[in-house]
């Protein structure tokens, strides 16, 4: 039985712990905190249990493959229902528009909004977007990733070259919105897909559109939020034989003298042994020596200037008054451009754009009325990923706290004076997730040539690969797991390959007993 070690419980981690184990794989993953999720933890507030990390569940066929392939179903592990309504959307007091899990619907919407012109504009982006996603879909974001864009276009096929132009991978997204939504208020809508992946509507090409059609074909609401599908992913694995290592940090991924990964070593100095590993971490965590200077040439280090978006997130229990909250919902500001400029000269935006996730309000068209009492939020600002650099003082806090319930009550929602949360900064994401500034979404997608830049699943060391939203194919909670099938589908062939030849001792004197063997500590 071959032993894969896996070094982070995120959703990459996860998924390859899933798929492995359900191969016959010994698979054992470590992961420092107590539970498992990575950024779809849970932070307790006021005696309330709050989602920490991604809130938005799509590509539901992803997860429903993960489980099929250990015959089960998602469903027999989490209750999941389809939203009717994607998301509420507002500029100012009266301003709102939402959009529907019926396109038809959505388009009336946007007519009545923005008048009819905006209506055939949002029929032709329908079209195009889902052009886009038909286009990458298999070839990039289910396949290996690429270098360059004539490998790309090869899986394509070398007669579509017009469906390749039509990604428009030169063209900013912001510019290409113009195409299609004359209402500056449409442009900012749809360019907010853009912070999905945690880059600017005003640097990331046009291909980025794609991401409003991710969303189109369905968004799904999971009872327990995100993290309990995490929980079910485990359960999952463990089903299958895999063993959890919570609450345990690996300090060390270690390399025989064939320069190969052949385990890691914990803080506690134990060493588990493996034929392959794999680390569910930011890559830059190994490229900056936090798992061992031999494995640091593994990855390219990430520039500062590359990271992605990082966030302030409040996690809010408080009384609401005055807007009609659903459970997504957006809160634009008033001039989008210099909020994007003041993030890229690294300071949190005076005027901020605001998602707020109404985790106790359905999403469903027939929602009940507004919880009685407090109701829990969580609340996301875009900020610049420097929380290695700049640490939030009470004084900054504060100020950022005002600013946000400045926009919220320029859009007509109200929250308590004094309401019980917490704020997580970008140095809050830099201490949970070292080497990355806070950047919540690995390298940004600035540029035509972003996407064949982010670290594939193979890494220069072998036997040892890369999974997590950092990873091709890019963040967000499908990605991601989609990443974590990707390194174990490569952990396999190159398993598979080497199944003929004799084991050979393992060099540097550490055991080779199998990662089952080890102890497992009580849950």
């Amino acid at each position: 039985m071959k032993a894969v070690v896996i070094i982070g419980a995120g959703m990459g981690g996860l998924a390859s712990a899933a798929r492995l184990s359900a191969r016959g794989m010994a698979v054992t993953l470590v992961e420092a905190q107590a539970e498992v999720g990575g950024k779809a933890a849970r932070v307790a507030v006021d005696g309330a249990s709050i989602d920490a990390g991604p809130t938005v569940f799509t590509m539901r066929d992803v997860f429903d493959e993960i489980f099929e392939e250990s015959g089960a179903r998602l469903e027999d592990y989490v209750s999941v229902k389809k939203a009717e309504v994607l998301a509420r959307h507002a500029w100012n007091d009266s301003e709102t528009l939402d959009l529907y899990a019926d396109p038809e619907r959505s388009r009336d919407a946007i007519g009545n909004f923005a008048g009819a012109e905006a209506a055939r504009g949002y029929a032709r982006f329908q079209a195009e977007t889902a052009r886009m996603y038909n286009i990458l879909n298999e070839p990039m974001m289910r396949g290996d990733n690429v270098s360059s864009p004539l490998p790309l276009l090869w899986r394509i096929g070398l007669t579509r070259f017009g469906d390749f132009a039509a990604m428009r991978p030169h063209k900013s997204m912001w510019k290409a919105l113009r195409d299609f939504f004359p209402d500056p208020r449409l442009q900012q809508l749809f360019g907010r897909y853009s912070t999905y992946c945690g880059s600017s509507p005003f640097q990331a090409p046009a291909t980025l559109m794609l991401i409003a059609h991710v969303e189109a074909r369905g968004v799904w609401l999971i009872d327990g939020g995100i993290n309990a599908l995490a929980v079910a992913l485990r359960r999952l694995a463990e089903g299958n034989g895999a063993q959890f290592r919570m609450g345990e940090r690996v300090c060390q991924i270690l390399m025989n003298g064939a320069g190969e990964a052949c385990g890691v070593r914990l803080d506690s100095g134990e060493v588990i042994p493996a034929d392959s590993v794999i680390c569910n971490a930011d890559p830059n965590a190994i490229a900056t020596g936090h798992f061992g200077q031999d494995p640091s040439r593994a990855v390219k280090p990430l520039p500062p200037a590359k990271r992605s978006l990082s966030a302030l997130v409040w996690y809010a229990h408080t009384k609401t008054s005055g807007f009609d909250l659903t459970h997504h919902n957006v809160f634009f500001s008033s001039d989008y451009k210099r909020e994007f400029d003041e993030i890229a000269s690294g300071r949190p935006p005076s005027d901020p754009t605001a998602y707020v996730c109404a985790l106790d309000r359905s999403a469903d068209l027939n929602a009940a009325a507004a919880p009685q009492g407090r109701e829990r939020l969580q609340i996301i600002v875009n900020a610049p990923a420097n929380g290695d650099r700049f640490s939030y003082d009470p004084k900054e806090t504060q100020g950022c706290t005002r600013a946000l319930k400045a926009r919220l009550e320029k859009c007509g929602l109200m929250l308590e004076e004094d309401m019980p949360h917490e704020l997580a900064t970008p140095a809050t994401w830099e201490r949970l997730f070292p080497a990355t500034g806070g950047a919540l979404y690995g390298r940004a997608s600035h540029g035509s040539a972003a996407s064949f830049l982010r670290q594939g699943p193979r890494t220069r060391i072998r036997k040892l690969y890369c999974a997590g939203g950092a990873t091709h194919p890019s963040a967000g909670v499908p990605m991601a797991a989609l990443s974590g099938l990707l390194a174990a589908k490569k952990v396999e062939q190159d398993l598979a390959s080497t199944r003929t030849f004799h084991q050979a001792a393992t060099p540097g004197g550490i055991s080779t007993r199998s990662a089952t063997t080890e102890p497992t500590p009580s849950r």
